[in-house]
């Protein structure tokens, strides 16, 4: 049941975010400098990523992390796995030609 609103709660949470997505992350993505990671947050791919997109990652990690944090507090459990359950969400959502990571943080394109 807990895994459940736990589930539930993420949709919400994602369906949310993919409505007020940032055209930069978007844009970044689409052009293969940043991906989604399995731990539930964005990460840099390309090593040459200005200035700019750095710190959209860090802006998006920080808003997940917050979100991630909210919903490990009503649902009882920790912020990691609500971040991993995130992660697995957003890679399944990810787009053919989108980088992603496994679980052992190596990229891939989908």
């Amino acid at each position: 049941m807990a895994r459940r609103v736990l589930a539930l709660l993420l949709s919400v949470f994602l369906a949310a975010t993919a409505f007020a997505a940032d055209m930069d992350l978007e844009r970044a993505k689409g052009e293969g400098l940043v991906g989604e990671r399995a731990d539930g947050y964005v990460g840099i791919v390309a090593p040459q990523a200005d200035a700019p997109v750095q710190a959209m990652v860090k802006q998006v990690n920080q808003k997940r992390r917050a979100a991630y944090e909210e919903i490990a507090k009503k649902n009882g459990t920790s912020v990691d796995s609500v971040a991993v359950l995130a992660g697995q969400k957003l890679i399944e959502r990810a787009t053919k030609g989108e980088w992603v990571t496994d679980a052992q943080g190596n990229w891939r394109q989908k």
